[in-house]
């Protein structure tokens, strides 16, 4: 499932998520969904959230459902 509509994120999910600083490279982080940061519905890039660990990325891909 692609990470670009909010309803389909929920917190507790396993997500790969681009980081801000990965944006060039692509480069996925893999981590749990803390907090959904995005208010509209869908975003073109992914939904941003933050991960359990504090990170903060859009997601790319949802893992589980």
């Amino acid at each position: 499932m692609n990470g670009k509509n909010r309803n389909s994120i929920k917190i507790g999910q396993l997500v790969d998520v681009v980081l801000k600083a990965d944006q060039r490279s692509g480069k996925l982080t893999r981590g749990t969904v803390a907090k959904i940061l995005t208010n509209s519905s869908s975003h073109p890039h992914g939904i941003k959230v933050m991960l359990a660990d504090g990170k903060v990325g859009r997601v790319q891909f949802c893992l589980q459902s």
